[in-house]
């Protein structure tokens, strides 16, 4: 694929997450992208763009690698290909200006990121993970065990996964206190979650642990927590507390 071809399409991906945000979502319909791709935007989006994410002084590019298609049992589309193909295709995508690779325990896709990070600067690149523990021990372990298979002394971000209870930050308070002590340790840079419903992503909101969200946000309403503009809501709310917002399920899981 040509450089301009790749970047075009994964600015197309990431202004589906930017037409959803700023009002262009409002039901499940069909969508034109014909249509999509000539509205005069207020300024073009690259998938190479660097950006901060929220307050958390991380720089990185404005759409992501991810690892995790249909991601669960530790296998997923992408670890499909094998430790050396989708090194490779990480590979690929930093030599075309992107800079955040997105992994989890639950992909198996440490590995795969492990081998992509021995050819590329681990100072130029941001890697986010995923945990599904839910207290102290088991997040304490996680840590230590992630940067083992990532083969780096740091995460830049550490995401609590799947979250779907409205009570998250009460219930698993013992792993959230552990990510903010490796934090504070140097050992994470930025932590939060990923929310599979309604109610987890309004707590995460107006959580002060939550830096960082992970959110299913897409034109069409499809594999989201709720109608499109319910989830706007809630991540104009995190925007403006300064919670960076990333958007998964972008393109409706495909």
């Amino acid at each position: 694929m040509k450089r301009r071809e790749f970047l075009v399409g994964g600015a197309t991906a990431a202004g589906t997450a930017w037409l959803a945000l700023h009002g262009f979502a409002r039901s499940r319909v069909s969508v034109d992208w014909g249509a999509l791709r000539n509205l005069d935007l207020p300024q073009k989006f690259q998938a190479s763009d660097m950006v901060t994410l929220g307050k958390t002084g991380i720089r990185t590019s404005r759409l992501a690698m991810g690892t995790g298609t249909v991601g669960s049992g530790h296998h997923s589309h992408q670890t499909a290909l094998g430790i050396q193909g989708l090194s490779d295709l990480l590979r690929n995508g930093y030599d075309h200006g992107l800079r955040f690779f997105d992994a989890a325990d639950s992909y198996g896709s440490h590995p795969h990121v492990a081998e992509a990070l021995k050819y590329v600067p681990r100072d130029k690149v941001t890697v986010l993970t995923k945990s599904w523990s839910r207290d102290a021990q088991g997040m304490r372990a996680d840590l230590e065990r992630f940067r083992k298979e990532l083969r780096t002394d740091y995460l830049d971000i550490c995401l609590m996964h799947c979250l779907t209870e409205a009570d998250w930050t009460e219930r698993y308070r013992g792993a959230m206190d552990v990510l903010e002590e490796a934090k504070q340790k140097g050992i994470v840079r930025a932590h939060g979650c990923s929310c599979h419903s309604i109610e987890a992503l309004r707590a995460a909101a107006k959580s002060p642990f939550v830096e960082v969200d992970l959110a299913r946000i897409n034109p069409i309403g499809s594999h989201m927590d709720a109608e499109p503009e319910t989830v706007v809501s809630a991540l104009r709310e995190m925007k403006a507390a300064g919670k960076a917002v990333v958007g998964m399920k972008i393109l409706g899981a495909g």
